[in-house]
């Protein structure tokens, strides 16, 4: 089921334009996917949604999350990209479930494929964090091979992510994970986004110098999500294994990750880049946190556009490759292979992105 766009006064379609890189964009258009099981997603379309020559992405959050977590990169790719962003089951305005699993996460993805993209169309497919982990559940799905032309992971891993959570800050071992477990999945409410809260979001999903709008914007996403989901999906993340996913992932695959990222450290990106059948390259930003789309919103946007000139058939975009508009704190302002610049204080800048190239 499709619905036109929120209109101005004047009865044109509201502008993706504003002052806030992270407030959430406006959609020309927003439909219902329905998943295998009867679940109604909700799916948002920016850009030039009847333009059949505009390439198209997919963006897939993570969790506790929304669409708004992706909305620096829509405001920026929605210039000249169709861009597709979801609710997860559960998540935004997508009504929560009975059913939570991987398997859940791969239907959801193909239907919403299903839902906006014409057969045998070829997209970009992004994913953080549990987005992530929804295209490596997909990987081997024949809705997900007909459309995904290349894919980049951010911030993700495939299994044993409470092990390797250091989000708790004491000696790996079964101590550490025993209370990474009931840290990551209490059924306590998260209240509402007060000081204390923030600062407890930044330490444990965000690097040192994220400035406080991105803690603000990331605060009022996860506090949004219902703490019944919040849980429901913790349990499916706690017993996650999608190490054989990782290996039917035959596109091309560019990753990204903080090295201070305590909910899936770089090790868990490491380990994707060696097993995957067609790696890019692994980008590792020094001192960034798990919310990589909003504490480096320029190098993932420039990272998705890359895939979409390199990988979808008889697609170029109106971009210079690397090139990205609109200046927000910390972005990529000009693509140097394995460097990153920035602007404003110096925590706001993120130098010398480490990549590894292949696989």
């Amino acid at each position: 089921m499709s619905r036109p766009a929120r209109r101005t006064a004047g009865g044109r379609p509201e502008d993706h334009a504003a002052p806030d890189p992270y407030a959430p964009p406006v959609p020309a258009r927003e439909l219902t996917a329905v998943s295998a099981d009867g679940a109604r997603l909700h799916v948002e379309v920016h850009g030039p949604v009847d333009d059949p020559a505009a390439p198209a992405v997919v963006l897939a959050h993570g969790w506790t999350c929304s669409t708004a977590f992706w909305a620096a990169q829509i405001r920026d790719l929605a210039a000249d990209h169709r861009v597709i962003a979801y609710d997860q089951r559960g998540h935004g305005r997508s009504p929560a479930s009975r059913r939570y699993g991987t398997d859940a996460l791969a239907d959801d993805l193909e239907a919403v494929l299903a839902a906006t993209l014409a057969p045998g169309e070829k997209v970009v497919v992004a994913g953080h964090s549990m987005g992530g982990m929804t295209v490596m559940a997909a990987a081997g799905r024949p809705g997900f091979q007909e459309h995904a032309a290349a894919v980049l992971l951010c911030s993700t891993g495939s299994s044993r992510l409470v092990a390797r959570s250091t989000v708790v800050p004491i000696r790996a071992g079964r101590p550490r994970t025993w209370l990474t477990r009931r840290v990551l999945g209490s059924r306590a409410p998260l209240g509402p986004v007060t000081p204390l809260a923030r600062r407890i979001l930044k330490y444990a999903t965000m690097g040192p110098g994220s400035t406080p709008h991105m803690v603000e914007a990331c605060a009022r996403i996860v506090h949004a999500c219902p703490r019944r989901v919040r849980h429901a999906w913790s349990q499916v993340l706690d017993r996650l294994d999608l190490d054989g996913g990782v290996r039917q992932l035959r596109v091309p695959v560019a990753i990204v990750a903080g090295t201070a990222d305590r909910l899936t450290p770089p090790g868990h990106a490491r380990a994707l880049a060696a097993a995957l059948p067609d790696c890019l390259g692994l980008t590792e930003l020094p001192g960034l946190g798990h919310m990589t789309p909003v504490e480096a919103p320029g190098l993932v946007t420039a990272k998705i556009r890359e895939l979409v000139t390199g990988h979808v058939p008889g697609q170029v975009t109106g971009h210079v490759p690397g090139q990205v508009t609109g200046h927000v704190p910390g972005q990529a302002t000009g693509h140097v292979p394995g460097q990153v610049t920035g602007h404003g204080s110096a925590h706001e800048q993120h130098d010398d992105a480490r990549i590894r190239e292949g696989a």
